[in-house]
């Protein structure tokens, strides 16, 4: 039963465009990812699978059950209302009526589904949905000797440069090799002593969802100041050809992405708005989402989030793994049994 409402759900939203989602103690920031979210039906298929029916009433704090509830009544046409996921997150401490960042707050959603979500096979599979596989690799420069270690990641932070740039230049600068010297040496365990070494990061695996945050963000140390200067990105990329040296040996999946989801930021460091466009699912048109106003728009319209002087500019890019083999292949189907 379950599984056939969800199904006319998906099937009907198509007439639904994208809602709009009213300013509630300045929560244009989780209004904003909560649009991406909500253009992200991998994880709202994961949410809708997860049985919720033995929590009780009393857990007003499990954010990852408010985002469920919010989900899923965002895909079908009842009334939509945030304010319990925005009170849910501020008992977390994510608090109303102050200004957040969006990455962070980003990152603290998903570390609470990790956290409290009790079915753990289905916040791994959650988590999948974003795990950037890495494989950090440091070369002493005087015995040559290299330490590695693995790890991961949820949101690619590429650094902005001061000058016009590309999403194509700023990758490629992430994944080429740093000196380290200085006070930036590391310690190497042959020398027994820090020494200068060169640093560099190699992909083991990619996500589903690729996720990335442009660091605008610069602290001089009297005061953190926004760079606006124009990165350009495309609406499709295959990070096989962008970054060829960016792989490990034994890498072996499908890069080409293409773009659903930008976070939009307007304003200074310390005071802005946050704005979302994101793209339908089923007629692949682009949505401006400013709070409780939305309306079509063009991807030249999507562009002008680039920046420059005088503009908004893009913060956080989501890009969906291009499966053009098998479009859907983790939709839920019509004729499957009643997820556990």
């Amino acid at each position: 039963m379950a599984a056939r409402f969800l199904c006319r759900n998906f099937y009907s939203r198509s007439f639904l465009g994208i809602r709009g989602l009213p300013n509630y103690c300045l929560s244009c920031c989780v209004n904003t990812l909560l649009q991406t979210l909500s253009a992200t039906w991998e994880l709202v298929e994961l949410l809708d699978r997860w049985d919720t029916a033995h929590l009780k009433g009393n857990d007003g704090c499990n954010v990852p059950l408010e985002l469920k509830k919010f989900l899923v009544a965002m895909q079908s046409a009842e009334h939509v209302s945030h304010r319990d996921f925005l009170h849910c997150l501020d008992q977390n401490g994510v608090q109303l009526h102050i200004q957040h960042d969006a990455d962070e707050v980003f990152l603290f959603i998903l570390n609470l589904i990790q956290k409290q979500t009790d079915d753990k096979i289905l916040a791994e599979q959650i988590q999948t949905l974003y795990k950037i596989s890495v494989e950090t690799h440091v070369q002493c420069l005087q015995c040559d000797s290299i330490q590695t270690k693995e790890n991961y990641l949820l949101t690619l932070p590429l650094h902005v440069k001061e000058d016009h740039t590309s999403l194509e230049q700023c990758l490629t600068s992430f994944f080429e090799e740093h000196e380290l010297r200085g006070i930036n040496c590391c310690f190497c365990v042959q020398c027994a002593v820090k020494t200068p070494s060169k640093q560099g990061v190699q992909l083991l695996s990619l996500p589903p969802i690729l996720c990335i945050q442009l660091k605008r963000y610069r602290n001089n140390g009297r005061f953190t100041q926004k760079l606006g200067y124009e990165v350009t990105f495309p609406e499709t990329f295959d990070l096989s050809t962008t970054v060829p040296h960016a792989f490990s040996k034994d890498f072996n999946q499908p890069c080409k992405y293409t773009l659903y989801a930008v976070v939009v930021h307007s304003g200074s460091a310390g005071f802005g708005h946050y704005t979302a466009y994101v793209r339908h699912r089923d007629t692949q048109s682009w949505y401006f989402a400013d709070d409780s106003h939305t309306h079509q728009v063009s991807w030249n319209k999507v562009q002008t989030s680039y920046g420059g002087e005088h503009r908004h500019t893009a913060y956080m890019l989501m890009y969906r793994r291009t499966q053009e083999d098998n479009k859907h292949k983790t939709e839920i189907k019509c004729n499957e049994g009643t997820p556990k």
